[in-house]
């Protein structure tokens, strides 16, 4: 992990006992230099709260890094900042009951907080007291009851329940789960401006108002409003991508452009360069010299490689006259075969490989020892026991190589091809046959040591060098009488491990924790191998030809690697040579190169030339498709004009209709009882005209009788003309009968007709004559109301839209940014079904973390959780920039981002956190990757926990800091 800087604040935090002082109420200083923003914290103090006994906290006024093993109490920190600032338990995530956040066995504990504000901080104290689950609160050391904290806390735009402000480590996965709704109101209250969030609900209030005045053709006309309008939104969109569309040709022909400048200049540059070679002189010249001292070297070389001829044929006798004297040497040591037949006795697959050795040593490029128990002679019979005591039989048993790939050549033959069980040892790279013992035997001779078992015995120099690395013979002492009698004082001794005295072996080991000395002893059995001696003179004197052999053969090796060395100056020099020639000749061929070049840049000149884009015929094009598609919006806006105008036109047809109903209600029930009381003067008509019938039959044969009888009376005929006065009195009536019919029907039509002028019809009508006024006068009310929700409703939304349209625009800026600074994409959107349904707006967030896909909206399912954690992040981040919030807390949510993510989220972090212009932030995280870039206005505050922790009194964040650079620079 990178240093923090000095200016960096490293803050300490632990589980210690100590007891803070009765006045817990105290304000901290403000550091001037960096400037905290109204409603920022300046302290936190706990108190017997979760892991801490006592802690104080005091954070900077931008990015605060809280880093910590997990357990330290990082999310303690976080839980403080919540519940001292009357947050709810259910936004932690954690228990319900606020007493369980009071340290386990204590009965109370306490947060106090303390707020930047002008004119006098604010200081918080929250007492959690365990036993009734009770607070008791003070503000600015007075007590006060938590509605007046709550009110405080609200005055300064903190809203602990609002994710995009507060993100506790228990919530990180349910920002994702927040449906876009929901996105857009705690946006709203996090960064919009304190009113937005009010104006929306005033919306959706008058909305619903609204919808109390609108039938279905109403809703039909707004939905093809709201169809048109999306056909008009996506005209303006085909006019932006045809624009844009102009603009990359713009781009490409600019680019285009570049290129041919670049080309132009490119062969400006290879004709001076040309200019240039045509004034150099020949070089065949200097191309001959260096053929000649080539062909110098190249004779050198040949007179080397001669001299390296006869020197490893002399090498090829030295080595044969080296095996022979070995050979004999062998031979001597085999103890006249008695050794071999012992061997061939104990373990016959190490015999039968013994005599193919001896058959085919030929094969081998390096020394090959026959097995260790033949090579060994034993200097006196009597220690012949100490060494095939302190041998064990296997390795008495191998063959000794000098060459691995000699050894592993024998075993192939041996083992894998002749299925023989044999032993191998390869010996050390680097001698050890001459180590020197850890004491000189003198200084042991007052224990009865008298000799190591390395001088014991004589065996060839890798034999005695495996031994020594693999037994340490040369530093294992042999004792008598007197070693036995002192063994006690002997084992004392550090530097002793195994030692012999005259009949047993003791092992001596040390603990390396407690220093305490463990002994083994065993018996020494006698010698079944090695009791055997040889002529020492003829030995020595073999021994003497063989190194004279070795002598030799190491000069000559000498004299060929200096030869080797002369060899390899010639070729370097003749490398050299190769090379000064071939520049030379590339030299000679440079002013042909240059020509091809330059005819090759003019050919790729003209035809960028001739594929230059002609702008001026795209921009008639472009303004071509744009009037085309205006032409369209014209046709588009003119329907949606004559749907709106149809729109308003039904809602005053709506009111109308409301109205005509409520008259035409009251109108029927007044005909249903007209209707019932002329039936009933219908039927006592009918019943009169029936009896009106009876008696005009009844009249008529009455007058027949009298017209008879009056004839008779006048003493007149039948066919006798009346009188004048009859004349005239029956002049004013029908002359026939059908005529009398007819006027007794019409005086009966009268008489339907006629329902008399009673008092009840009056005051029906003059009922509904008020009933049609005040039906008028609601109408009237009814249309002012509807223009009046009309009007607030389209102030309303120009005062919320409109400022929340700017508001994501600000966010999607930040976002795509973030996003593109990572190689993905994404995007942040203000989204509606129907733009008249403000209770359906909402914020909705697409990303796109692979070039083979597309953007998706951000759900709890789609994305892994390390890309729901970064794009979490990212948007918190773009709302950082707009900085209304004094303060935010995310709590570990790079837990689930890959090393590359996160270090790109943690630089995104850094850069928006750490301006001037923005407002303080909480990152929690229990690791941080390596050689991240840190600021110089970001706090680091180191969480520790345990123990053995020092006081906060005690801690020096200097010496910290001095100690961690020290080691840095060690490493």
């Amino acid at each position: 992990m990178a240093e923090p800087s000095k200016k960096q604040r490293l803050s300490h935090h632990n589980n210690s006992s100590q007891t803070p002082s009765k006045s817990f109420y105290k304000a901290r200083d403000v550091d001037e230099a960096h400037p905290f923003v109204e409603g920022s914290i300046l302290r936190i103090t706990m108190k017997n709260f979760l892991t801490y006994d006592y802690s104080v906290v005091c954070p900077g006024p931008n990015l605060n890094m809280i880093v910590g093993a997990n357990g330290t109490g990082k999310s303690s920190i976080v839980c403080a900042i919540c519940l001292g600032l009357a947050g709810k338990t259910a936004v932690l995530g954690r228990g319900d009951k606020v007493g369980l956040y009071v340290k386990r066995g204590c009965h109370k504990g306490s947060i106090e907080i303390e707020l930047y504000k002008t004119g006098g901080n604010i200081v918080i104290n929250r007492e959690i007291h365990v036993e009734n689950n009770q607070s008791l609160w003070m503000l600015n050391g007075k007590h006060c009851n938590q509605k007046t904290v709550e009110e405080e806390v609200k005055a300064l735009q903190i809203q602990v329940s609002n994710l995009c402000q507060f993100l506790p480590q228990e919530k990180v996965g349910e920002f994702a789960k927040m449906s876009k709704i929901e996105l857009l109101e705690a946006t709203e209250k996090s960064v919009g401006p304190p009113e937005m969030y009010e104006y929306h609900c005033e919306l959706k209030n008058f909305r619903n108002k609204e919808r109390e005045l609108e039938t279905a053709a109403i809703k039909e006309a707004s939905l093809k409003c709201k169809q048109k309008q999306d056909q008009l939104d996506r005209k303006h969109k085909e006019v932006d991508d045809i624009k844009q569309a102009l603009r990359l040709k713009q781009m490409e022909e600019e680019d285009h452009q570049k290129r041919i400048s670049n080309t132009r200049r490119a062969i400006d540059d290879l004709k001076a360069e040309l200019a240039k070679v045509a004034d150099q002189p020949d070089v065949a010249p200097q191309i001959n010299a260096v053929n000649l001292e080539l062909r110098q070297i190249q004779e050198e070389k040949a007179k080397i490689e001669g001299e390296k001829a006869d020197l490893r044929r002399e090498k090829d006798n030295l080595i044969a006259e080296s095996r022979t004297l070995e050979k004999k040497l062998n031979d001597m040591n085999n103890m006249m075969n008695v050794k071999e037949e012992k061997l061939r006795g104990r373990h016959r697959d190490t015999y039968t490989a013994l005599q193919w050795l001896r058959q085919n040593k030929s094969l081998f490029q390096g020394e090959v020892h026959e097995p260790i128990m033949l090579v060994i002679n034993v200097k006196d019979n009597r220690y012949a026991k100490y060494v095939e005591n302190h041998i064990a039989f296997q390795d008495l048993r191998a063959f000794v190589f000098q060459r691995k790939d000699d050894m592993e050549k024998f075993m192939t033959e041996v083992r894998d091809k002749m299925n023989l069980k044999v032993n191998s040892i390869s010996a050390p790279e680097e001698s050890c046959s001459k180590r020197p013992p850890s004491r000189n035997i003198e200084s042991l001779r007052r224990f009865g040591f008298f000799s190591y078992l390395r001088e014991m015995f004589d065996a060839p120099d890798d034999v005695m060098s495996y031994l020594c690395h693999q037994y340490k013979v040369h530093d294992v002492p042999v004792g008598n009488e007197t070693t036995k009698a002192m063994i006690k004082t002997v084992i004392e001794e550090p530097y002793l491990k195994v030692l012999y005295t005259t009949e047993e072996r003791y092992t001596v080991r040390r603990s390396i924790y407690s220093n305490k000395i463990s002994t083994s002893n065993s018996a020494v059995h006698p010698s079944q191998y090695l009791s055997f001696t040889v002529d020492a003179e003829e030995k020595r004197m073999l021994e003497q030809n063989l190194k004279r052999c070795g002598v030799m053969l190491k000069e000559t090796d000498d004299r060929l690697k200096a030869l080797q060395k002369e060899a390899a100056m010639r070729d370097r020099r003749d490398n050299e040579l190769l090379a000064e020639k071939k520049r030379l000749s590339e030299l000679k061929g440079k002013k042909r190169q240059l020509e091809q070049k330059i005819s090759t840049k003019q050919d790729s000149l003209k035809q960028m030339e001739n594929s230059v884009i002609d702008l001026n015929k795209i921009e008639e094009e472009t303004k071509k498709k744009i009037a085309a598609v205006n032409h369209q919006k014209v046709t588009i806006v003119s329907a949606f004009m004559a749907q709106m105008k149809l729109r308003a036109k039904l809602s005053m047809e709506k009111v109308h209709l409301a109205l005509e109903t409520l008259g035409l209600m009251a109108e029927k029930s007044k005909l249903e009882n007209d209707c019932r009381g002329s039936a009933t003067e219908l039927k006592a008509i009918d019943q009169k005209c029936s009896r009106l019938e009876q008696r005009k039959i009844q009249l008529t044969e009455q007058c027949k009788g009298m017209l008879k009888k009056a004839k008779a009376i006048c003493k007149m005929q039948n066919d006798s003309s009346l009188p004048e006065d009859l004349r005239n009195a029956f002049s004013k009536l029908p002359n026939t009968l059908d005529e009398v019919d007819a006027m007794l029907n019409e005086e009966r039509s009268r008489a339907e007709c006629f329902t008399g002028l009673s008092e009840n019809v009056v005051d029906e009508y003059n009922r509904r004559e008020l009933e049609i006024k005040n039906l008028e006068k609601e109408f009237e009310e009814k249309t002012a109301a509807l223009n009046a929700y009309k009007q607030n409703i389209s102030e309303a939304k120009e005062r919320w839209l409109n400022p929340l349209k700017n508001l994501v625009e600000q966010i999607n800026n930040k976002f795509s940014e973030f996003f593109r600074s990572m190689q993905c994409a994404g995007e942040v959107d203000l989204h509606s079904e129907n733009e008249e349904e403000y209770d359906k707006y909402g914020i909705r967030i697409r990303v796109k973390f692979h070039s083979s896909t597309q953007l998706h909206e951000l759900t709890a399912h789609h994305q892994s959780g390390g890309e729901r954690s970064v794009s979490t992040m990212l948007y918190l981040m773009a709302l950082q920039e707009l900085n209304r919030c004094p303060f935010r807390v995310v709590d570990e949510i790079n837990q689930g981002m890959d090393p590359v993510n996160e270090r790109r989220v943690f630089d995104i972090v850094v850069r928006t956190a750490c301006k001037e212009t923005t407002s303080q932030y909480f990152f929690i995280t229990p690791k941080l990757l390596q050689n991240l870039q840190y600021a110089e206005e970001m706090t680091v505050l180191c969480v520790h926990n345990g123990p053995e922790m020092l006081p906060p009194t005690e801690w020096n964040k200097n010496a910290f800091i001095r100690r961690r650079l020290q080691r840095k620079a060690q490493a």
